[in-house]
C-alpha cells in the first residue's frame, strides 16, 4: 500500500533523519528507474525468474550499500542477452554470467534497465545465473512512503534505524529484478550484513545470523515474494513472538521486531494480532504465508505490505474504532497484494480497493452494523471523482497514485464502496466464493495447498460472472470505467414515484434499488434503468434506505465544496 489515501485519516509519524557522511540530496532518478510496472521487454518475459539471491551490507554511517546478486533463470525460448531493472546511479563493479566475467562492452546500463549480452546463446528450457556486484548511496526516500527508497533515522536510543519502501518506484531502487508486477521471483535469498549489535529483521524464514569483526549477517528466505514487497527493516529490535492456532488447523510463528524501550506499547498492538488473523481466516481464508511467519516490524516510516514482515509506524496511536487500522491494512495485503498480485498497475483496485474493504468488515464482524456503515460513510466523503479506477491500458504505479493523471485515493474508498455494493447485489454467498476463488483458485481452500497468484480485472469480471451465472459487465463499467457515479433521479405525482438511474454516456444500469414508502420497503428491479412505484397520497419515500448502492448524492458534492473553500480561505488568511 502506498498509503497516499490512508493518511488523509490520521497524522503521519515523525522520526529523526540520522546524520551521516552523504547528507546531499539523492540525485534525480531516470524515468525509467523513476517509473514501476512498465512494460517488460521481451527478454524479461521470456525468462522464468527462479532465484534471487542477494547480499546487501548496509553501512548507516555512510548511508552506503554494497551489493552482490545472484539471479537464476530459467529460459522459454532462445536467447542471447538478459535484461534487469537496476538503478543507474549505483556503481556496477562485477558482472558475470556462470561465472564468466562479462566484459563492461558487453553490457550497459544507461538508464536503469540493464542489458547483459550473454558469451553463448541460450537455449528455451536452459537455465543461467547473472551475478551483478554493485554499491552506492541507494535513492534516500524523503517522505517515505510516498515515495520511494532508503529512510536513514535514528531511533529514540541514538542507534541507526533504516528501512525501504520502494512500491511506487519499485525494486529496481536496491537490487536487480524485473521490476513488474509479474516479475515475481519464485524464491528470493537475503544476507544482510550490518554494524553489530543491530538487527535485521526479514522477509520470510529465518536461516541464522553470523557475526565477525563487528559485523552481523542475517539470512532470510522467501517464497514467491511481490518485488516491492522485499525489504530491509535495521535497527535496535527487540522481538515479541508465539505461535498462532489456525482454525484450519495449523499454527505458525507470529513475530513482532519493536524498538528497544516501547515493550508495553508493542505488547498491546501484538495482542492484536490474533483477532485480526482470525477474522481474516473465518472471513476470507487462510493465511497464505504459514509456512513462514506472519511478521511485523516497527519502522521509522507510515507502513508498506512487506510480504511476511509488514511494515508498522503508525506510533501505538489509538482509535475510535478500537483497534490500529493500520495495522489490519497491511495485514489485508498479504491477501491482497502478496497472496494475490494484480498483473498491471491498472488492477491496483484488487490491492486496495478490497484491502480498504476489510476495515469496515472487520468493523462488523466485530461489533455490528453501526460501525461498519459508519466506516464506509466516512468513506464516502472522501472520493474524488476525477478519473476512473480502471482505465483499461497498461499503467505504471505513479499514474495511478497520483491524483492529477490518476484515481489516486478513489481506488482505495471507490473501490472499497464498489466492492459493497457488488456484495449487496449478489449476495454474501456468492461474494465471498469469489474473492475466495480470486485469491486461492478454490473456493475450500486448504494451508499448505495453493500458491500466489496474478489477477487482473477482466480475471475478476469473468468470475464474477461464472460464480453468479450472470452478465455484470454493466456495474464494472459504470463503477470502475467511469469517472461519475451513477445518478437516481427520482419524480413524483399524486399517485406514482418515477425512477431513473442517470450514468456518465449513458451507460446501461439495470441496478435494483429498494425504496421505503411509508412503512414499507419496496424492491424496485429497474430492469432497463428505470422502475415506477405506486404511491398512497401522503405517503414519504426514502431511496436505498439501507445504503446498498454507491450512487451520487450532491450533499455530499455540497461538504467537499464547502470544506475545500474553508480550507483555501484558512490558508489565505495565515
Amino acid at each position: 500500500m502506498r498509503l497516499f489515501a490512508c493518511c488523509a485519516l490520521i497524522a503521519s509519524c515523525f522520526v529523526t533523519p540520522a546524520a551521516g557522511a552523504d547528507d546531499a540530496a539523492s540525485p534525480p532518478l531516470t524515468a525509467t528507474t523513476a517509473a514501476t510496472g512498465l512494460p517488460r521487454t521481451p527478454e524479461q518475459e521470456a525468462v522464468v525468474f527462479e532465484q534471487a539471491d542477494l547480499s546487501f551490507k548496509v553501512d548507516p554511517a555512510r548511508r552506503f550499500l554494497e551489493g552482490d546478486a545472484r539471479l537464476r533463470f530459467l529460459s522459454t525460448r532462445l536467447l542471447d542477452r538478459l535484461v534487469v531493472d537496476l538503478d543507474s546511479h549505483y556503481r556496477v563493479e562485477a558482472v558475470t554470467v556462470d561465472g564468466v566475467a562479462i566484459a563492461t562492452d558487453h553490457w550497459r546500463n544507461p538508464e536503469g534497465r540493464m542489458t547483459v549480452d550473454l558469451p553463448r546463446p541460450l537455449p528455451a528450457g536452459a537455465r543461467t545465473t547473472l551475478r551483478i556486484r554493485y554499491s552506492g548511496h541507494p535513492h534516500v526516500a524523503n517522505k517515505a512512503p510516498w515515495d520511494g527508497g532508503f529512510v536513514w533515522a535514528t531511533a529514540p536510543s541514538g542507534e541507526p534505524w533504516v528501512a525501504t519502501a520502494v512500491q511506487g518506484e519499485g525494486c529496481d531502487l536496491f537490487w536487480p529484478c524485473i521490476d513488474h508486477p509479474m516479475g515475481e521471483p519464485k524464491e528470493v535469498v537475503q544476507h544482510i550484513t550490518v554494524p553489530a549489535p543491530q538487527v535485521v529483521a526479514g522477509n520470510g524464514v529465518a536461516e541464522g545470523m553470523d557475526e565477525k569483526a563487528g559485523w552481523r549477517t542475517y539470512h532470510w528466505r522467501a517464497q514467491q515474494p511481490n518485488t516491492y514487497a522485499i525489504a530491509l527493516n535495521i535497527g535496535p529490535y527487540e522481538l515479541l513472538q508465539a505461535d498462532y492456532k489456525s482454525r484450519y488447523g495449523n499454527s505458525f510463528p507470529l513475530q513482532f521486531w519493536h524498538l528497544k524501550g516501547r515493550r508495553e506499547k508493542a505488547e498491546v498492538l501484538f495482542a492484536e494480532f490474533i483477532p485480526m488473523l482470525d477474522f481474516f481466516e473465518e472471513v476470507i481464508g487462510p493465511y497464505p504465508f504459514a509456512s513462514e511467519k506472519m511478521g511485523v516490524a516497527e519502522t521509522p516510516h507510515l507502513g508498506m505490505e512487506h510480504q511476511t514482515i509488514n511494515a508498522y509506524g503508525n506510533d501505538y496511536r489509538k482509535a475510535e474504532t478500537g483497534y490500529d487500522w493500520l495495522l489490519q491494512h497491511e495485514l489485508a495485503h498479504e491477501w491482497f497484494g502478496n497472496q494475490l498480485t494484480n498483473v498491471d498497475w491498472d488492477d491496483l483496485w484488487l490491492h486496495e480497493g478490497y484491502g480498504t474493504y476489510m476495515q469496515p468488515l472487520y468493523l462488523q464482524w466485530l461489533r455490528g452494523d453501526m460501525e461498519y456503515m459508519a466506516a464506509l460513510m466516512k468513506m464516502r466523503a472522501t472520493l474524488m471523482l476525477r478519473h476512473p479506477i480502471v482505465a483499461g491500458r497498461s499503467m505504471v504505479e505513479k499514474d495511478v497514485a497520483d491524483a492529477s493523471r490518476g484515481p489516486g485515493n478513489d481506488v482505495y474508498y471507490k473501490g472499497a464502496l464498489m466492492l459493497h455494493t457488488l456484495r449487496g447485489l449478489i449476495g454474501d454467498a456468492a461474494f465471498f466464493r469469489v474473492t475466495r476463488e480470486l485469491l486461492y483458485g478454490t473456493d475450500a481452500p486448504k494451508p499448505g495447498h495453493f500458491r500466489p497468484r496474478h489477477a487482473s480485472t477482466a480475471t475478476y469480471v469473468a468470475l464474477v460472472q461464472r460464480v453468479t451465472g450472470k452478465d455484470l459487465g454493466w456495474f464494472f463499467d459504470v463503477y470502475l470505467r467511469s469517472v461519475q457515479l451513477p445518478e437516481l433521479l427520482a419524480s413524483r405525482d399524486a399517485d406514482t414515484l418515477v425512477l431513473r438511474w442517470k450514468t456518465e454516456d449513458d451507460r446501461p444500469f439495470p441496478m435494483p434499488v429498494q425504496v421505503r414508502v411509508g412503512k414499507r420497503i419496496v424492491e424496485v428491479p429497474m430492469a432497463d434503468g428505470r422502475g415506477r412505484i405506486a404511491l398512497n397520497a401522503g405517503e414519504s419515500f426514502t431511496l436505498d434506505p439501507h445504503s446498498k448502492v454507491l450512487r451520487a448524492l450532491p450533499h455530499v458534492v455540497d461538504y467537499q465544496r464547502d470544506a475545500s473553500e474553508r480550507a483555501k480561505a484558512s490558508t489565505e488568511k495565515r
